[in-house]
């Protein structure tokens, strides 16, 4: 078997840098409404309304998807799921494409280097806090499901402020990098025609 060069330091990185935002082994104190969200998300379905509608916008969004270079099948489950689920949360689904551009850039294995998984970057503690540890964040439905979830429960507590929700949600309240660069994201490549 070969090594990865590095991959030992990446791990002890990895460690060394989550530990001192979750203490030895603790879960972060979670909100318990989004908690309860999030377990009723789980167990909710959802689809398109409208089956025109919904054609004309997964062919343009996977032609618009094609410049991060994945594959037609690749594009269009993560297209439904998104459309779903933003739907589902009353988000724009061009709002959740642009963060997850900025996520992870559409790598549906991404992993960050305090353990977010996945296209949104869901933190694994969220599986065991609502009673689903064996769920699966690298599962597309799952991911999005939980992070459109999130998200929508941050633009409530922020009273619509989509900006200060963004910050919130990527853990940077206060500061303005992430929420700037999601909405240059979204002008840039994802704006509605």
């Amino acid at each position: 078997m070969m090594r990865r060069p590095g991959l030992g330091l990446a791990l002890c990185l990895l460690l060394c840098l989550s530990a001192p935002l979750f203490g030895e082994g603790r879960v972060p104190d979670t909100d318990p409404e989004l908690r309860r969200l999030l377990k009723a998300a789980m167990a909710d379905g959802g689809h398109f309304v409208d089956r025109f509608d919904a054609e004309v916008w997964l062919i343009d969004m996977s032609g618009r998807l094609a410049r991060w270079q994945l594959p037609p099948a690749d594009r269009l489950p993560i297209l439904r799921a998104v459309h779903r689920e933003a739907s589902r949360n009353r988000l724009e689904p061009e709002l959740v494409l642009s963060v997850i551009a900025v996520e992870s850039s559409f790598d549906r294995f991404a992993i960050s280097v305090v353990g977010a998984q996945g296209l949104m970057q869901i933190m694994p503690f969220w599986l065991a806090e609502i009673g689903r540890p064996d769920a699966n964040l690298f599962d597309i439905d799952t991911n999005l499901r939980m992070g459109c979830t999130i998200l929508r429960h941050y633009i409530d507590i922020e009273k619509g402020d989509v900006f200060r929700a963004l910050a919130r949600y990527n853990g940077s309240l206060g500061k303005s990098a992430f929420p700037a660069r999601v909405y240059r994201m979204r002008r840039r490549y994802w704006y509605q025609q």
